[in-house]
């Protein structure tokens, strides 16, 4: 199998890629020497996913992919979705985004939400999208060491326990990412 270049250089979504696709060869963008930051202005996962794809797809003239990922909190009408990683302000801090999101949310009877992953793959100079999405509930504080983001608040539908507490291997095999990776995996088996 030809390698691919994650366009990403966000040190937990690589982990988490790398643990879901060990099978596959993963250059990141550290490794292809690529170090600007890409914009991600569009308002939907598969437009900025797509955007982010091309870019490397240019750089490199190879196969990669890329994903834009996010929580949707059904109470705050699906925000922070595609803003997620700077809901809290610049520049990017987990911490920050918790603590607004809590806030946001303070007082909500309705904590239901869901992580969502879009995958853009360009292979062969064609584009591919892969979806995957978790759903579960917002805690009322954070809870556990693991993970990132807005792990240590989120809970999974039929687990007791948010992301940053379950193990890693059980959310490498039921988060919104890992069924988007397991997709876009099984597409490239079957084009090896």
């Amino acid at each position: 199998m030809n390698e691919l270049v994650i366009a990403s250089n966000n040190e937990g979504k690589i982990r988490e890629i790398r643990a879901v696709c060990g099978d596959l060869r993963l250059l990141t963008l550290k490794d292809i020497g690529f170090d600007q930051v890409i914009p991600e202005p569009f308002e939907t996962f598969e437009q900025n996913a797509l955007a982010k794809a091309e870019v490397i797809h240019r750089f490199t003239g190879g196969n990669v992919f890329s994903d834009d990922s996010g929580i949707c909190i059904n109470a705050l009408g699906g925000a922070p979705g595609v803003h997620s990683a700077y809901f809290g302000g610049v520049p990017r801090s987990d911490e920050k985004n918790n603590r607004k999101l809590l806030a946001e949310l303070a007082g909500a009877t309705d904590r239901s939400a869901f992580y969502k992953a879009v995958i853009c793959l360009i292979w062969q100079g064609q584009p591919y999208f892969f979806e995957g999405i978790c759903e579960g509930q917002i805690l009322e504080a954070p809870r556990g060491e693991g993970g990132f983001g807005y792990d240590p608040l989120f809970v999974p539908a039929g687990y007791g326990k948010s992301f940053a507490e379950l193990p890693a291997e059980i959310k490498h095999q039921i988060s919104h990412r890992s069924r988007a990776l397991k997709k876009m995996s099984d597409f490239l088996k079957d084009r090896s």
